[in-house]
């Protein structure tokens, strides 16, 4: 095998959606021809470049995929903003498993990219095989917190224009210090990724790196239809036999530590780890929260 550790390959995937095909880009670390791959999916705004320093720590052992989700990063924009809901995120899944020619792969999903997992990881083949091996969810179960969600909803989707990347930065720590503390340089690294360049009739600046619509559907939801919701991924949970890694920010307003207990005791019965002084979501850029992965994804 041929490894390449220092910077990820960008390619691109072509999706099905209701209204024809759609781009799904990935980024792609270690080995192409390396059997073990590993499929790291990101939070709700966020993009693929959130686990570069996960998958450089884990590329010398895995072949390492980070999709940009549709609509984030380099990804197309979906023609119709409803469809931005998980299971056109699961179906696109499907398909870039596909594309990298695996049966099977370790998942590491944070927030949204856990629920994308669970999905994934709760569909069979005709002969019982799921194609997830092993699932680190990352702050994120069956259950959401109410008020996290309000908190999220209140800041997806508006319109933010920054004058230079350092001010993006203070805005984006601004809305996410509950990630936990990190250096600049780390939360710089964090910062580059997630905007982009723009040159127009206002001058020169950043805008996010992701299509506003993506927040149409988080902001339909209903009780009802979250109660529904809810019932239905505990559900698909209660299918799930592959081995399990809950980690949890202990000041999380999304995961509570009720539902992450009781997602230890049913389903696959999750081993559950608590990081204190983070709430949602941790970002696995510490060296400690890299360890737990690497040590989870190797456990026979």
């Amino acid at each position: 095998m041929t490894t390449d550790i220092a910077d990820p390959r960008l390619d691109f995937v072509s999706c099905l959606d209701p209204s024809g095909l759609h781009r799904m880009a990935y980024w792609e670390w270690g080995a192409r021809d390396n059997p073990r791959v590993v499929v790291c999916v990101h939070g709700l705004t966020r993009q693929g470049r959130d686990f570069d320093t996960l998958a450089r720590a884990l590329a010398p052992d895995w072949r390492v995929v980070c999709p940009d989700v549709v609509g984030r990063g380099r990804s197309d924009w979906l023609a119709e903003p409803m469809a931005y809901q998980v299971p056109t995120y699961v179906a696109d899944m499907v398909t870039l498993l596909a594309r990298l020619g695996a049966e099977q792969v370790d998942w590491v999903g944070t927030s949204m990219g856990g629920l994308i997992g669970l999905g994934l990881a709760s569909l069979h083949d005709r002969a019982g095989r799921s194609p997830v091996r092993r699932l680190v969810l990352n702050d994120v179960g069956p259950a959401l917190g109410a008020d996290a969600v309000q908190r999220i909803g209140a800041y997806v989707g508006q319109p933010r224009r920054f004058a230079s990347e350092e001010e993006a930065a203070d805005y984006l720590w601004s809305i996410s210090n509950s990630f936990g503390p990190h250096s600049r340089e780390q939360w710089l690294g964090l910062t580059r990724p997630q905007i982009k360049a723009v040159n127009d009739a206002q001058g020169a600046g950043f805008v996010p790196h992701y299509d506003p619509h993506i927040g149409l559907p988080f902001k339909a939801v209903t009780p009802e239809l979250a109660a529904a919701g809810e019932a239905v991924l505990w559900q698909r949970y209660d299918t799930l036999r592959c081995p399990t890694l809950l980690i949890r920010g202990a000041d999380s307003d999304l995961l509570s530590h009720e539902t992450a207990q009781a997602m230890t005791q049913r389903g696959p019965r999750a081993r559950l780890v608590e990081l204190p002084g983070v709430g949602h979501a941790p970002t696995l850029v510490q060296a400690e929260q890299v360890a737990l992965v690497r040590e989870f994804l190797q456990s026979p």
